[in-house]
């Protein structure tokens, strides 16, 4: 997905749908978000995309251990960070890692997004 000269991410069309049903709370189609859900979701794919990139300028990135290391310095930058922790988590809760996945453009995104994931179950299991 490609940037616009801002650098925000442009996540208005979402490429699959998918219909859930969750317990007694009816059925909706993942990933057909809001306006309030899809500026979520920028905004955090475009802080992570930035953290991303100037990570990138302290660690190489053309090695698994490197983006390993990038990875893990995004997650100690989000941890230590409770707003923007708070804002990740409410884009993870609106539209998942699929939908962060479609938006981010970096080699350690994918290590990123899986540290993520985790990192919220955790959270939620609290």
């Amino acid at each position: 997905m490609a940037s616009n000269k801002s650098g925000d991410w442009n996540i208005d069309k979402v490429d699959y749908y998918r219909e859930t049903n969750i317990k007694d709370q009816g059925t909706y189609i993942e990933n057909q978000y809001n306006a309030a859900e899809q500026k979520t979701l920028a905004e955090a794919a475009n802080e992570i995309q930035q953290l991303l990139e100037q990570l990138s300028q302290t660690y190489p990135t053309d090695t698994i251990t490197g983006q390993m290391t990038v990875a893990t310095e995004v997650i100690k930058e989000v941890e230590n960070n409770l707003p923007l922790a708070d804002r990740i988590l409410s884009a993870l809760r609106a539209g998942g890692t699929n939908a962060l996945k479609q938006t981010l453009n970096h080699p350690a995104a994918t290590f990123v997004l899986s540290a993520l994931e985790d990192w919220q179950k955790s959270k939620e299991q609290k």
